[in-house]
């Protein structure tokens, strides 16, 4: 056993070395860095070697002698030895494709990815050469095995007795108790720089850490205020000129904002675009052309300059857009259970007369979309309701066909007289990043990103030449939003310039263009929309209208992976797992996150929105009935 304990701490520090040089331009100091990355890695290392070889430590100790020496005994050995060889060797090979799309170990998005691998591993067989990795790391095991021929021979004619292995387990037991109850996941966090403490992490051991907290219980882990305090702080951040709280209400931003005049019952239709950050976007500075059809469109549009996600999972901008609710660390509010009849955008408009509607262009099932949108008021359409699409891969239907029956059903609802809310979820601009034929600069596989940002700019472009000539169109407010940027990179725990998305509201016939400066977040964006559509209504959302009022401070929630933060006038705020905090000021000019002192008050703020959120979500009080 020690010769394969060895061998994983030999590939576990080859992996760490391997990562360093692929991530090590975003390490300030890279040598000094590397010096404490490697120590802090080879312990995470030992103690995750613990964990994995406990389960063979126990059987070796069960074993009888007789049977270990048996010719069919040693046989398997052999083959264990050569499958445990290849497992470990697969997984470094394995996390550093995650690290290269993640700029991390294997974290929630790992463990929420397996729990769908039909979409994941046909994912990844179309995207990655997992072929040719195979070969290499079954060739590379069977190296290895030869390598370790002699100690493995050596341990069959070793003499030992169950006393002997009796207080060998022992010791193995103690150790092992005693790092599972010192070591956790942050107690490596050694440095400011995330890279810098993600290279150091053990990818195994970062699964199974979040493996097993999911569910994170926000009291328990985070920095916390007294609940009264908590509730009047966070009256205070949602508050505007032209809102009035509920009395008596259980929910304690419950309120009502109230519009003058009529209201302008248009019909709205929110695109959400996959994985696109406005790093990609002409209209926010790119000089590579990849947009011309989203550029024109913002020509036309109220552009808002300073919009930033609340996460980095499709799940995290669905539940801002659609709930105006901040990211709770551990698993989305979309799949969390209890998740019924909450309140939300559809809630508001189906009281306006509305018909809401949530259209992807794949399999609900994945992140529980359809049970999340058919349980909060919106008639789901999926790609098992779509007719016999021109192009598909793993992901769903390409956005050319899923707009073609996004504008069928709106049809259908403007000839029964029913006024359109719909959520329009996007998936080609995804890994493998394949696409159909004939587009002009886009191929039909192998073209990476930049071919999955212009192919989503040219659907989207044939969806407005095709929606123009239906009568539903001159009335309808169209409002395009990235879900989250196109991968987390930066060495910051929360890397803002990764967060920076595009939106712009679209409705020409009523809406003058111009440019919003205002810091936006994801969950502004319904409250913000209803006061363009002058309704007024009773409010349970995080979110304001960053129109109305002195709003510039902002209600910006983030989160990545187990890290949650709360931005206010170009301060971040973060709150970890071990009931730290961090006070950081954020200059977005040159993107730099500079340490400061604890801001008290400003932490006060961050506690009372997230606690708030999750107490509110796990008490049932954010529903309606």
């Amino acid at each position: 056993m020690l010769a394969l304990v060895g061998a994983y701490l030999l590939i576990s520090t080859l992996t760490r070395l391997v990562l360093f040089l692929h991530a090590g331009r975003q390490l300030e100091h890279p040598l000094r860095e590397i010096a404490a990355v490697l120590p802090v890695g080879l312990g995470y290392d030992m103690v995750t070697a613990m964990y994995l070889f406990a389960p063979f430590a126990v059987y070796l100790f069960l074993v009888p002698e007789r049977w270990y020496r048996a010719r069919w005994h040693r046989a398997l050995i052999w083959a264990g030895s050569f499958a445990t060889l290849f497992g470990l060797m697969y997984l470094g090979a394995v996390e550093y494709y995650f690290f290269d799309e993640f700029d991390a170990r294997f974290n929630f998005v790992a463990v929420e990815y397996l729990i769908y691998p039909h979409e994941v591993f046909v994912n990844i067989w179309d995207s990655y050469p997992v072929g040719r990795a195979l070969a290499a790391v079954a060739a590379g095991a069977a190296l290895a095995l030869w390598t370790l021929r002699r100690p493995l021979a050596a341990s069959f004619r070793a003499p030992s007795t169950y006393a002997q292995r009796a207080r060998v387990l022992v010791l193995f037991a103690v150790a092992l108790t005693t790092v599972h109850t010192a070591v956790n996941a942050d107690t490596g966090h050694y440095s400011r720089n995330r890279v810098a403490n993600e290279l150091a992490q053990n990818g195994v051991y970062s699964f199974f850490h979040a493996a097993f907290h999911h569910d994170l219980d926000y009291h328990h882990f985070y920095v916390t205020l007294e609940p009264r305090e908590a509730a009047e702080r966070l009256r205070r951040l949602v508050a505007q000129p032209n809102a009035t709280f509920l009395p008596g209400a259980e929910n304690p931003i419950a309120r009502h904002v109230e519009y003058p005049g009529a209201p302008r019952l248009l019909n709205v239709v929110v695109i959400v675009e996959e994985s696109l950050g406005a790093d990609f976007v002409g209209a926010y500075g790119d000089a590579r052309g990849l947009t011309p059809n989203l550029d024109l469109l913002a020509s036309d549009s109220v552009l808002f300059t300073n919009v930033y996600a609340t996460g980095t999972r499709t799940v995290r901008g669905l539940e801002a857009i659609s709930a105006s609710f901040p990211p709770i660390p551990g698993e989305s509010i979309v799949k969390r259970p209890h998740n019924e009849n909450l309140f939300n955008w559809s809630t508001v408009m189906a009281g306006q007369g509305y018909g809401p509607t949530f259209i992807y262009g794949g399999y609900g099932t994945f992140d529980n979309m359809n049970y999340f949108f058919g349980h909060n008021g919106y008639r789901v359409v999926d790609r098992t309701d779509m007719d016999t699409p021109k192009f598909s891969n793993i992901w769903g239907v390409s956005d050319e066909d899923l707009f073609r029956n996004a504008i069928r059903y709106y049809d259908e609802q403007h000839r029964k007289g029913e006024r359109i809310f719909s959520l329009v979820m996007t998936t080609s601009n995804h890994k493998p990043f394949t696409f159909p034929e004939g587009v002009p600069g886009v191929p039909v596989e192998g073209g990476g990103r930049l071919a999955g940002v212009k192919y989503a700019d040219y659907a989207l472009g044939r969806f407005f030449d095709e929606a123009k000539s239906h009568p539903w169109f001159g009335d309808t407010v169209f409002v395009i939003v990235g879900d989250h940027g196109a991968r987390v990179y930066g060495r910051e725990d929360i890397p803002l310039r990764s967060y920076e998305l595009p939106l712009l509201v679209y409705s020409p016939r009523h809406l003058a263009p111009r440019r919003v400066d205002t810091v936006t977040s994801q969950i502004d964006i319904a409250p913000t929309v209803l006061g363009m559509l002058n309704v007024s209504y009773d409010s349970a959302f995080f979110g304001r209208d960053v129109l109305v009022g002195a709003a510039t401070a902002g209600l910006v929630p983030l989160n990545h992976n187990r890290d949650i933060a709360l931005m206010e006038n170009g301060r971040l705020t973060e709150l970890n797992l071990r009931k730290g905090s961090v006070t950081l000021a954020y200059d977005k000019v040159s993107n730099r996150q500079v340490p400061l002192e604890t801001d008290a008050e400003r932490l006060k703020d961050a506690v009372a929105v997230f606690q708030s959120a999750y107490d509110l979500f796990t008490r049932g009080q954010f529903q309606y009935h």
